[in-house]
């Protein structure tokens, strides 16, 4: 009787080695290479073969694959991409070209999928590939004040500034904070790599608190990029002028929310930012998106609408993406560079190919800042009790 209990253990042993199904994969998130998935598909659609979220592999070798030699990146690739025979020799052959950039979430974000890669398969080459890149981040790193340019080496007089936009600056300095403090999956990284990501961390917060704009001493928000000598606001591209940024204010405010024991400087910086995207914000007003019979091609884009702002006393608040650097006043711009002063005047290219307008800061006024306040200062600005 025992030898045949033994023996229908044994049997169903193996049969359930047969018939368990394999370990689902676990997909990690994406969401940083939203952006950068966006400017790929912008001209040639999104209709081409993509690896599901699923099969994290495929995936990180193909983050692999598009590593430069230096450990850094191009901006603007779809890591999804089922790759060609001509995708990869063309990848391949671009290994030692010295081009790289934090631009659109970049270098941080495959960082950490490949972190994350290696804590799912143990496989050696992802860790290896996410220490290039941390090496390639902090090698790039601003010795005058510790931020990031846009591009490297730049290919015009904007790419080579301090970069804001884009989370060029709160992004890796959250990876780096993230580091330092050994969280999961990049608790893979040594101590000497921790420390030196702590350094990082330090001078970086440092120059974050230096760039934010003063008008006549109050704190209000940031630009887009500055002078990494002179530390002077600066602009981007030729229709992005120098100006206050409250899409980029929002999220430096969100990362300096972020840190659990906030120093006073901290977090006057936060109540500045926030008290200044109340000010700024526009009342009885909203951007409507306007379906057109036929749709427009541009050099870097197609349309099938167009947008335009109407009068609305019922409307929520809306933000303007660019403020005067002196009185606040929204700052428009074509690609000829010159200001005007109405969104009707922007060229139809840069009004649907670019967000002149936005709802970027309403979550953060309404629910992120309120909960902050209540853990650093134990009540909520509206006066209403904590929960």
């Amino acid at each position: 009787m025992v030898r045949f209990r033994l023996r229908r253990a044994v049997l169903a042993a193996l049969v359930g080695l047969v018939t368990a199904a394999p370990a689902a994969a676990q997909a990690l998130p994406l969401d940083g290479f939203e952006d950068a998935i966006h400017h790929s598909q912008m001209k040639r659609g999104a209709a081409y073969p993509r690896h599901a979220p699923e099969d994290v592999a495929a995936i990180a070798d193909n983050l692999l694959l598009m590593q430069r030699d230096h450990g850094g990146w191009v901006q603007n690739l779809d890591p999804l991409q089922i790759m060609t025979p001509e995708d990869e020799a063309a990848l391949l052959a671009a290994k030692a070209e010295p081009g790289g950039s934090f631009d659109n979430r970049n270098i941080f974000t495959q960082i950490e999928y490949l972190a994350g890669a290696y804590a799912q398969t143990g496989d050696a080459r992802y860790k290896a590939g996410a220490e290039a890149g941390l090496g390639y981040l902090l090698e790039h790193q601003f010795e005058t004040c510790g931020g990031w340019p846009h591009t490297v080496p730049a290919q015009n007089d904007y790419q080579g500034r301090i970069t804001v936009a884009d989370e060029v600056f709160s992004g890796p300095l959250t990876l780096l904070r993230r580091i330092s403090e050994g969280a999961a999956p990049l608790d893979m990284f040594g101590e000497a790599q921790r420390l030196k990501a702590s350094e990082a961390l330090s001078r970086g917060e440092a120059c974050l608190l230096r760039l934010q704009v003063r008008q006549e001493g109050r704190l209000t928000g940031w630009a887009g990029q500055y002078d990494p000598e002179t530390l002077a606001p600066m602009g981007g591209r030729s229709f992005e002028l120098p100006a206050i940024v409250s899409q980029e204010t929002v999220e430096v405010a969100r990362y300096l929310m972020s840190i659990d024991n906030p120093s006073t400087e901290v977090i006057d910086s936060v109540r500045g930012a926030v008290s200044w995207l109340q000010d700024v914000a526009l009342e009885g007003v909203r951007l409507e998106t306007v379906p057109l019979e036929t749709g427009a091609e541009y050099a870097y884009h197609n349309a099938k609408f167009d947008r335009r702002l109407v009068d609305d006393p019922q409307a929520p608040p809306l933000w303007a993406r660019f403020h005067d650097l002196e009185d606040n006043s929204v700052v428009l711009a074509n690609r000829d560079g010159l200001r005007v002063v109405r969104y009707d005047q922007i060229h139809p290219e840069r009004r649907t190919g670019y967000s002149w307008y936005g709802d970027w800061p309403a979550r953060l006024i309404s629910k992120d800042y309120p909960k902050w306040e209540c853990r650093v200062a134990g009540t909520r600005p509206d006066g209403k009790p904590c929960r």
